[in-house]
């Protein structure tokens, strides 16, 4: 099996916002993104956020975070983005209390009408080991089973509890947006 084939973790959760799905725009929230708003998304757990390119002009979230005791820097290049979905993919760093390494990790945020002019908002989250990470538990004695089991239980942990939030934020600048083109 090929190491990308292999998923490390994976979670979904879902936040309704009274918003309705024409008003959302995940693109233009996530590349306007304001650093304190990012950290707001989940502190203590956001650290800091930056917005930038790759050296072709691709556009790219730099998220600095803790996903359970680890620092994981986020390079998180647009794939596919949208105003109702969104996938970024990123080589993140990982420095852990044996030392560095890198995962790949899928961020995908959707959004989708719901009913009484609503919107669900969905954030996805994939981790799959690298070559790096499969070489850092082989030297470290560590096995994969316990790795996955560690990054599930941290990545979904984390990602449960930004996601409300980060619904939440989308929809404060969907409603934003609408009063300022209201005037």
């Amino acid at each position: 099996m090929k190491v990308l084939d292999r998923i490390l973790s994976q979670s979904a959760y879902s936040a309704e916002i009274d918003v309705p799905l024409d008003q959302v725009d995940i693109e233009e929230w996530l590349f306007s993104l304001p650093e304190a708003e990012y950290l707001r998304c989940c502190a203590p757990d956001h650290i800091a956020a930056g917005i930038t390119t790759t050296d072709d002009g691709r556009r790219m979230s730099i998220n600095v975070e803790m996903i359970g005791t680890g620092l994981v820097v986020q390079h998180y290049v647009a794939e596919d983005a949208g105003p109702t979905y969104v996938r970024m993919n990123s080589i993140s760093d990982v420095f852990t209390a044996n030392g560095r390494t890198q995962v790949n990790v899928v961020w995908e945020l959707m959004a989708e009408a719901i009913e009484n002019g609503r919107t669900r908002y969905t954030n996805r989250v994939t981790a799959h080991p690298t070559d790096a990470f499969m070489d850092f538990l082989e030297a470290h004695q560590l096995s994969y089973e316990t790795a996955a089991a560690a990054r599930q239980a941290a990545g979904g942990d984390h990602n449960r509890r930004e996601t409300p939030l980060f619904a939440a934020s989308i929809a404060r600048r969907a409603k934003a947006r609408a009063l300022a083109a209201a005037k």
